[in-house]
């Protein structure tokens, strides 16, 4: 927890000082108020006192309350804009963190648990500084303080204190020793029930298609009633504080006063006024101790869980990216557009096998070169070496002669117009969506906007929509279909205009009238820049300048589509499964 700390700026510092100099002025005006009772109770004893001369005394005790109150709200003030000011930094840092993470620290989280840190992680740690600053360190001022105050009182009515903070220090005891462990497990249930619930929202039409309903609702319950149930056993735990601080500060109140009385009837009759006095400033002295310690324990109580969350968020800030930015912000002078395969093999971490082995192979500028083979043949895992979502495990990747290890990742992002296999849209509109990202020119045009979409046949649609190019799209795309999502995916890659194109199975979702104009389209407008292409559809590639086939991670057929259709085996399958004689001849 006390790394956290590190995170406050220097403001942030002296607001938390400002505070401990306003908390010494609360509690010294709070011990005041006893002296000033105790001024009027030995007045309202003493024969022939007068109402004015408690005036005085009363009115010092108001000014006492109302200034309490004052630097109360001053300290919550200042707590207040700590603890945001620290809440908002760490989602913030949280965010950031997660935008440098490579696709094997996102996969070692998970989705679910990086939404529960930078959210309900964030919110224990800004509860407990707001309350800590006006706690923690109240807490044991008030209680020194108060304890020097009754240090030299009857030692019946200081045992009797004592006594008091022993029974709440056993009783906060064993419900923290049977509480932590619950609000350690109160955060993994979280995350577990984030998951579920991001699960089913994701998947909404297979649900729905597949009448799961009542499968997921049952899911979904049992991780509800999971962390109800551990809520239910903390906070249960928990509630005992407040009855047990009741029932121990009344019982202080009473062996105070049930003292008192033996020790007033068994006084001088002068001593007696001073005794009840006493009693009376005793009494408010043990319980400002007692609220001492339950100020302390409400700490108890919240730390632990801000402990866990602090750690989280922790394990997030200190986890270091296996993608580490190199220096290169271009390539070898005269080579353009060009991707290079030497000897690499790849293994995605935790597993045992490669997917690919040995791959070799050079696409230049203005080839359009295909990958297709089975799947899990490793296709994709070869373009997300290129975009160096993934480092190689042996050999080499060169983007224009340059190794993309060596690349800044901007540099390198921004010679790539990349469309993934499921089509990422974002909440905004058209435009913003085509135009998206940083591709290294001021501002957007609507013009490129315009002619992206064109070029991906979306015109049509898209200027049906209300707004046309401003039309609105919610988030994830939900108001379009899948056609229509991969045709805005390919249009954002399009207005990149970048050295290279990456189609990851891009047509998909394409009918194959459709497919064949865009890709007719996409070669007029490519034909400066590399193409790659994974496709499960021999239409889709047999143009290409060169298909790659792979299977089980290696290179078993590399060449014209006509070139494979004679020696390569393996094609041969693919395209017969799909395609008849007549149109793998004729098409």
């Amino acid at each position: 927890m006390l790394k956290i700390f590190k995170y406050l700026k220097k403001n942030e510092w002296m607001l938390v000082f400002c505070s401990l100099a306003f908390i010494v002025v609360q509690v010294w005006l709070d011990l005041k108020l006893p002296d000033y009772m105790a001024e009027i109770t030995t007045k309202l004893q003493t024969a022939g006192t007068r109402i004015s001369e408690l005036l005085i005394p009363g009115s010092y005790m108001l000014l006492c309350a109302v200034g309490s109150m004052i630097a109360s709200m001053i300290v919550g003030y200042f707590a207040a804009k700590v603890a945001a000011g620290l809440a908002m930094r760490l989602r913030a840092m949280v965010f950031d963190k997660t935008l440098s993470f490579s696709m094997e620290e996102m996969n070692s989280f998970s989705t679910a648990s990086l939404i529960t840190r930078s959210t309900n992680d964030v919110t224990q740690i800004q509860t407990v500084v707001a309350l800590g600053l006006q706690v923690i360190i109240k807490a044991p001022i008030l209680a020194v303080w108060a304890i020097i105050k009754i240090a030299d009182k009857n030692w019946q009515w200081t045992a009797s204190t004592g006594v008091a903070v022993a029974v709440l220090i056993l009783m906060l005891s064993v419900i923290i020793i049977f509480a932590l462990p619950s609000f350690q497990r109160i955060q993994r249930l979280t995350d577990n029930l984030n998951k579920v619930t991001r699960e089913h929202l994701t998947g909404l039409r297979v649900v729905r298609a597949y009448n799961a309903d009542q499968y997921q609702e049952e899911k979904f319950g049992q991780a509800n009633v999971e962390l109800m149930n551990t809520n239910l056993f903390a906070n249960r735990l928990m509630a005992m504080v407040g009855p047990g601080m009741t029932f121990i500060m009344s019982g202080l109140s009473v062996s105070i006063y049930w003292i008192g009385t033996y020790l007033i009837n068994g006084a001088a009759v002068p001593d007696r006024i001073t005794l009840f006095s006493n009693m009376v400033v005793f009494s408010s002295y043990a319980i400002q101790v007692v609220m001492a310690f339950m100020m302390v324990s409400m700490i108890f109580f919240l730390m632990p869980r801000a402990s866990i969350s602090a750690k989280r968020i922790m394990e997030v800030l200190n986890t270091k990216s296996r993608i580490v930015d190199g220096h290169e912000t271009a390539g070898i002078e005269g080579v353009m557009g060009q991707v290079e395969f030497r000897n690499v093999s790849f293994k995605y971490p935790d597993a045992e096998e490669p997917v690919l082995r040995n791959i070799s192979f050079t696409a230049k500028r203005g080839e359009t070169v295909a990958f297709i083979g089975a799947t899990g043949s490793g296709k994709t895992s070869v373009i997300n070496l290129i975009s160096r979502f993934y480092d190689v495990t042996e050999g080499e990747v060169l983007v224009d002669g340059v190794n993309v290890r060596n690349y800044k990742q901007q540099t390198l992002h921004n010679k790539i117009g990349y469309v993934p296999q499921r089509a990422v849209l974002f909440s905004g509109t058209v435009a913003s969506n085509v135009s998206y990202g940083d591709d290294g020119r001021a501002g957007a045009s609507e013009k490129l906007v315009k002619a992206a979409v064109g070029i991906a046949q979306g015109t049509e649609f898209v200027e049906k929509m209300d707004g046309q190019y401003q039309g609105r799209i919610s988030q994830g795309g939900a108001n379009v279909s899948g056609g229509q999502k991969q045709r805005l995916s390919i249009a954002r890659a399009i207005y990149r205009q970048p050295e290279i194109y990456i189609f990851d199975d891009s047509f998909s979702a394409l009918d194959y009238r459709t497919d064949r104009i865009l890709r007719s389209a996409l070669k007029k407008e490519t034909g400066h820049a590399t193409t790659l292409i994974v496709a499960q559809r021999i239409g889709t590639i047999k143009d290409a300048d060169r298909i790659i086939v792979l299977e089980q991670g290696e290179v078993v057929g590399n060449g014209t589509h006509e070139e494979l259709m004679a020696n390569c085996s393996t094609y041969q399958e693919i395209a017969y499964s799909q395609l008849s004689k007549e149109e793998l001849v004729h098409g």
